[in-house]
């Protein structure tokens, strides 16, 4: 059975760190990547996004999926399994995944990233997870 409260928490959470990404929108690459405390805030705020929409996922897929569903290899594959349940469309579960390797960069390969990337990842982020949380939030209130 889905918790409906976690799943609730977990987006409201996901919004609000949504709206401080869209204030470091406003900034340029070069006023983030110059400034230490806004290239940090950036790299954090993803996280914070990216992480609760995996376990979000996984609880989902722990909950709904059918026994001869195979399991997730790895955080990236939650989101297209959890379209394969209907939550969402397909080829949306496959454009979001691909935040999971902004995720992994910024967890483990702090000291090589590209921040180009990771600033330019911002407005696609704010599109997906905004879409994201709509999807969820319907999907929720239909079960």
């Amino acid at each position: 059975m889905l918790n409906k409260e976690l799943i609730r928490r977990k987006i409201s959470f996901i919004q609000n760190e949504l709206v401080y990404l869209q204030d470091l929108a406003k900034f340029s690459f070069q006023e983030i990547a110059s400034d230490y405390m806004k290239e940090h805030t950036l790299e954090r705020i993803l996280e914070k996004i990216i992480n609760p929409a995996i376990d979000i996922n996984q609880h989902i897929i722990a909950q709904l999926a059918p026994k001869e569903m195979a399991p997730p290899k790895d955080y990236k594959e939650t989101f297209p399994k959890v379209a394969e349940l209907g939550v969402y469309p397909k080829e949306f579960g496959e454009s979001i995944s691909k935040s999971v390797g902004t995720r992994n960069a910024l967890v483990h390969e702090y000291d090589d990233i590209d921040y180009s990337k990771i600033y330019s990842s911002i407005d696609e982020c704010l599109r997906e997870y905004h879409q994201y949380c709509d999807f969820i939030l319907k999907f929720i209130e239909k079960e």
